[in-house]
Order: C-alpha cells, then structure tokens, then sequence
C-alpha cells in the first residue's frame, strides 16, 4: 500500500507552526495537525512502517532538539505513524488528559543525561559516588531518573529533567563533579534531550 502518511515526533500545547526542518524518510518539512488546544508535530513519508536506521533515528531526535529550546514537546518514540489526520486527531482527543498532563510537568524543562564511568584500573566507592552525585544534582533539577547500569565500569547512568533557568546551575554542577572526580572518573554529560524518561504515555500507530 502506498501514499503519503504522518510520522509522529510529539506533542505541544505551544501552538500550530510550519518548519524546513530535514525529518525521518528525507522529509523536508515539518508541521501540526491541530486538535483543539493540542498539536502534533508531523511529517509526511510514504510508509507506515519506517526503517530504524541510525539515520532516521538521528533525524527523529534532531526534529526534537530543533524545537525544544522554544516550545514544551511530550516526545513519541521512533516509528509512531498514522494513516491520515483523522486517525491522529482521534488519538489527541483521546488523550487530552494524558498529554494535559504531560505537558504540564515537563513545561520549559529539558533531560540531561549523566554518566560516570571508572578510569581504566581504578576502584572507587560506588554507593558513595551516586549519592554525592544524586545529592548535588539534585539541588538543581526538578527529577531524576535511574537508567540501566550495561557496563562494569559504568558508575552512574541519570537522566535529569532541568528547568531552563536552571540549566547554567546544572552546568556549574557538572563541572564541579568533573573536577572532584578528576582521575578516577569520567563524566558523560549530554543534551537537552525531549524529556522521553519524564513522560508516560503509550499510543499506538494508527
């Protein structure tokens, strides 16, 4: 089956827009399909089944950091397509509640991630380092969330939703951890990423 389908990046409540913004499948355009108060930001491709390439999942996440810095986007994961406008809308109407909240809680914020990793060779206290790390954070984020820990050298594996106005706190923040850790530990500070560790909302394709 052929055609042109809407590919799904999120969420907003920041109005209608129209962008030149490279997409999934060399979609060149990105854009809303509106419902009352919400939007979904789209663009068009010809499949409903796009191939996870690290391309396109480059490109998915590049949509979303392009919007981020000046809107409050609820993310969808890779791979979220719908037939038409209608099937999409019936999923905004579905879920006003759901994204209602979402929205709220991520409203001008951002995900960081932390990660910290032993230097070849060295032992550290592991309990010790994540609740300094946790407790220093802490003080300049609104939430933190706990990813899986894949490595044996791997310490820390956070992400953090930030305020915007407290992201050059945050920042100082790293860069004290990464002077205190000098030699022993190596910090991986990434981002802003769309808050996908700070929203729960599960929609299918349609």
């Amino acid at each position: 089956m052929t055609g042109t389908y809407l590919y799904t990046y999120g969420v907003t409540d920041d109005g209608s827009f129209e962008k030149d913004i490279p997409g999934v499948d060399d979609a060149t355009t990105v854009y809303t399909v509106d419902y009352r108060r919400y939007s979904a930001i789209v663009s068009d491709i010809e499949t409903m089944e796009p191939e996870q390439t690290d391309e396109n999942a480059r490109l998915h996440d590049d949509v979303l950091q392009a919007l981020i810095e000046d809107r409050t986007v609820v993310p969808m994961r890779f791979g979220m397509t719908f037939k038409n406008g209608r099937a999409l809308k019936g999923v905004l109407r579905g879920g006003q509640r759901a994204f209602r909240r979402a929205l709220m809680n991520v409203d001008g914020k951002v995900e960081l991630g932390v990660k910290l990793v032993t230097e070849e060779g060295v032992d550290v206290d592991r309990d010790a380092v994540r609740e300094d790390v946790t407790e220093r954070l802490g003080e300049v984020s609104d939430e933190r969330a706990e990813n899986d820990l894949f490595s044996d050298r791997l310490v820390v594996n956070d992400s953090y939703l930030v305020a915007h106005e407290d992201r050059e706190a945050f920042n100082e923040t790293m860069g004290d951890l990464t002077e205190a850790y000098e030699g022993e530990l190596k910090v991986q500070y990434t981002g802003p990423w769309a808050p996908y560790n700070f929203v729960d909302i599960e929609i299918e394709a349609q």
